[in-house]
């Protein structure tokens, strides 16, 4: 997550308060979805950004998880992600989302 986003998701937390806000990730790699998973709960793991030594907690998903895709028009997910859900490798990405939310999140 470049710092830039950083940013905006921690003046977001500040703003609206961690409890309300949800980050949905699109990386390609469960890898990448994980490190920006990691980022918003935990702070971020490469010490260079704003969210460095902040541990927000915040809800994260990925746009192929269930629980995102449960939440949106089945019409407009299929037109906006249904060719990347069929290219990528979802369960690594959902194994990988799970595990940061199970050890970080605190919000669910």
């Amino acid at each position: 997550m470049d710092l830039e986003n950083q940013k905006r998701v921690k003046d977001f937390a500040e703003k609206y308060g961690a409890e309300n806000l949800v980050v949905v990730v699109g990386a390609a790699e469960g890898e990448a979805a994980g490190l920006a998973a990691e980022t918003v709960t935990a702070g971020d793991p490469t010490f260079a950004g704003p969210l460095t030594g902040v541990q927000l907690g915040l809800k994260v998903y990925h746009v192929v998880e269930p629980e995102f895709k449960e939440a949106v028009d089945a019409d407009v997910y299929e037109d906006q992600v249904g060719m990347m859900e069929m290219v990528l490798d979802t369960d690594d990405i959902i194994s990988e989302m799970t595990a940061i939310r199970d050890e970080f999140c605190k919000y669910l």
